[in-house]
């Protein structure tokens, strides 16, 4: 399939600014299901753009507007190609509970910094667990929005698994959250990502588990 992505950020501020320094990882990556053949980024004011590879071999863009300045402008333009991936492996439990699989996984099978005691998430671990890895990642994607509501009005973006649960809705950052220790619970490996996501329009979002 072939993909034109447009990300576009404005910002007005209430007084001029200087020294306005930023960050930004938005160039989609080429591997090996996609390619991403043309990019450009457009800053306003004009800016030098300095450019390296962050831990997780993502491509940063770094810029700095040093002159007063009341509004910013953020342009963004790719297009991406992507292939037909093969279907995920419904591999059995035993080839995630190698050492092997342990060292390459590495950070992502650790337990996650605001994971809640264990008790608390028994019953939906036990839930989610099915005779295979993959068959336990699909049944994870049926429970959690079978079980919480999407509500934007609920959590924010410092809300913790623990107050999701309480809540009983929240948003996709949550849902991401509780996805995430549920699978490492249960030894699979997974990590938090965000980026663009070809979905329905309805089901559009910008924070993904990726194992």
């Amino acid at each position: 399939m072939h993909f034109a992505i447009r990300y576009l950020t404005e910002y007005a501020y209430d007084a001029p600014v200087t020294d306005n320094l930023n960050a930004l990882r938005v160039r989609p990556a080429t591997t090996s299901g996609q390619r991403c053949e043309e990019f450009t980024v457009l800053i306003d004011p004009d800016a030098r753009i300095g450019r390296h590879c962050d831990y997780f071999g993502t491509e940063v863009l770094e810029f700095g507007v040093v002159r007063p300045h009341a509004t910013l402008s953020i342009d963004v333009r790719a297009r991406v190609v992507t292939a037909d991936r093969p279907l995920a492996p419904r591999a059995p439990w035993s080839a995630v509970e190698t050492q092997a699989y342990a060292e390459a996984a590495g950070e992502y099978v650790l337990p996650a910094l605001d994971e809640p005691p264990r008790e608390t998430l028994d019953e939906l671990v036990a839930a989610v667990r099915a005779p295979t890895p993959l068959a336990t990642v699909e049944g994870l994607c049926d429970l959690i929005p079978d079980r919480f509501q999407y509500r934007t009005d609920v959590t924010y973006v410092g809300s913790t698994v623990e107050e999701f649960l309480d809540a009983g809705a929240g948003v996709c950052q949550d849902y991401v959250h509780l996805g995430l220790i549920m699978l490492r619970r249960n030894g699979i490996a997974a990590r938090y990502v965000s980026g663009y996501l070809w979905a329905a329009p309805e089901d559009g979002s910008d924070d993904s588990v990726e194992v």
